[in-house]
């Protein structure tokens, strides 16, 4: 298959929709971003009020435009609810590897097995039908819970990036880098990840 950032790719099964992230996601986000603005200490530039929520999609949209992302809202099918939001970015068709991340759900949609659903869907797309040979993953080196959720998932820790970035409070932080591969995620990560969801 040949991706293309033009189309709208919709992933789901039966517990999780995730559908390409629009502007109009505003009214299906705002409740987070006005009542949870804690979920995004770990990270600068997150939608942690409703003017960053506004921020956060158009910036969204437009790298989505400018062919290295690609956005999606995150849709609980088992709640009927909104959850959150993640992406693919970092998007390298020619060299075969992008990063999944800008992960976030609400409260109430954490340590329930929607992340685990989403990043079935998202592997699953990004190395049978993108012919991806890497996926890679990043987090704050002191978020131990979603690095604890990407090892879950079958994550290998490749190091640590120091002095990385910064965090909600603008203070620098180090980055923590992990992956799975196209040859893991088919010999047994998939099929464990399946047998988990």
């Amino acid at each position: 298959m040949d991706f293309n950032f033009k189309e709208a790719y919709i992933l789901e099964n039966d517990v999780v929709q995730l559908i390409p992230l629009q502007l109009s996601d505003y009214d299906n986000l705002i409740t987070f971003s006005t009542n949870e603005p804690d979920l995004w200490q770990f990270n600068a530039n997150g939608p942690n009020s409703s003017e960053n929520l506004k921020k956060y999609l158009k910036h969204a949209v437009n790298q989505r435009k400018k062919l290295v992302e690609y956005p999606f809202v995150v849709f609980d099918k088992t709640t009927n609810e909104f959850a959150g939001s993640t992406r693919f970015y970092n998007i390298n068709l020619d060299a075969k590897h992008l990063e999944i991340g800008f992960t976030w759900y609400g409260k109430a949609f954490q340590g329930t097995n929607l992340n685990k659903n989403c990043k079935y869907l998202l592997l699953d797309f990004a190395f049978d039908k993108m012919n991806i040979e890497r996926v890679g993953f990043r987090a704050n080196n002191l978020n131990f819970k979603s690095i604890a959720a990407m090892k879950s998932i079958g994550c290998t820790e490749e190091g640590i990036l120091r002095n990385f970035s910064t965090n909600a409070k603008g203070e620098r932080i180090d980055a923590i880098v992990l992956s799975i591969l196209k040859n893991e995620w088919y010999s047994e990560i998939k099929e464990q990840l399946k047998n988990r969801i």
